[in-house]
């Protein structure tokens, strides 16, 4: 297990957009639908809540193949049940890849990719400016999912959570700072590191685990990180050749 800890390569001015980002993650999730319950018999309406939000918020990869949304879909818990149906909403297939982008499937997801955007976040957006920053994340964000979808069309499985969109930061951290120092749990020992050792070996991991049976599963969607990680590297390349990095 290697997890970031924090990084030695400071910044110059606040990371804004940064923090914004991961306050409204946060917010969304502490609003989403419960997904379980300690009281008996709640655990399938809890359920049955649950993919009736992702029916209308996630993004779905045949969705966006064809850019059409589902004809028939979760609407909700019942007495009997959980009913389905006909949606009773408009959705736009594109659109649900931006909100997908700030939902997570639980804390251990949510605290992981934050953890992620807050230690690589703030340099990326210190070099980018705020508002290139925030196109560029959404723009990798759009690219995972949608690499995603065109590799797996017929899935109708929900894609959620900020990780495609937190590789491309990944990638563009890379290609900008590949010799910051970063401390990195290994196992339980902290060790110092250059930041093209922890996110080489991230991004080893993920190209690995996409080619096994989880990638195109109802698993974590390793192949989304990739096409991320690589849009990062190619626009931080971009930027990187027309400006000079800070002393």
């Amino acid at each position: 297990m290697v997890i970031p800890l924090h990084d030695a390569n400071p910044t110059r001015r606040r990371a804004a957009v940064t923090l914004a980002i991961i306050a409204l993650n946060v917010l969304v999730f502490l609003a989403e639908p419960v997904r379980s319950s300690a009281v008996a018999g709640d655990a399938g309406r809890a359920a049955c809540t649950t993919e009736a939000f992702l029916d209308r918020w996630a993004a779905v990869p045949a969705e966006l193949t064809t850019n059409r949304a589902a004809d028939r879909v979760f609407l909700g818990p019942v007495e009997a049940g959980c009913l389905a149906g006909p949606p009773n909403y408009v959705k736009q297939p594109i659109l649900s890849v931006l909100t997908a982008m700030f939902l997570h499937g639980g804390w251990l997801h949510l605290a992981g990719n934050m953890l992620f955007l807050w230690i690589f976040g703030n340099n990326v957006e210190d070099r980018f400016g705020r508002r290139r920053f925030l196109l560029f994340y959404v723009f990798c964000g759009f690219v995972s999912t949608y690499g995603y979808s065109f590799t797996f069309p017929l899935s109708h499985t929900p894609l959620v959570g900020a990780s495609g969109a937190i590789a491309g930061v990944l990638g563009a951290y890379l290609v900008l700072y590949p010799h910051a120092r970063v401390t990195t749990l290994v196992t339980i020992i902290p060790v110092r590191m250059p930041a093209w050792v922890v996110l080489g070996f991230w991004f080893v991991l993920q190209w690995v685990y996409s080619l096994g049976p989880v990638a195109g599963s109802g698993g974590v969607a390793y192949l989304a990180h990739v096409y991320g990680f690589l849009a990062g590297l190619v626009i931080a390349a971009m930027v990187r050749s027309r400006t000079r990095s800070p002393a």
